[in-house]
């Protein structure tokens, strides 16, 4: 059986990615912030999109913050998910 090839995503490791500082944004008073206009056109955000928002823990503590568009993540999962359902795919 031939082996699919796997998709690379921007957010994948190798020799093109890199990750760098965007901005410094605010939280205000009711726990809102606000991601820039131009870095929102940059990653095609648009009003009504959903983000995933991840955390990575450090000694029990949130280290860093991820933001990842939903659409992104659901392609992740059933990437991960269709192998161990023997090729079967989910819904």
């Amino acid at each position: 059986m031939a082996k699919k090839a796997t998709k690379k995503t921007c957010c994948s490791p190798g020799p093109s990615s890199c990750c760098k500082v965007e901005s410094l944004i605010s939280v205000d008073e009711r726990g809102q912030m606000v991601l820039p206009k131009d870095l929102r056109d940059r990653a095609h955000i648009a009003p009504g999109d959903k983000l995933a928002v991840i955390s990575w823990m450090r000694d029990d503590e949130v280290c860093c913050i991820t933001l990842i568009k939903a659409d992104e993540l659901v392609g992740h999962v059933m990437d991960f998910i269709t192998p161990i359902m023997g090729g079967m795919p989910v819904r």
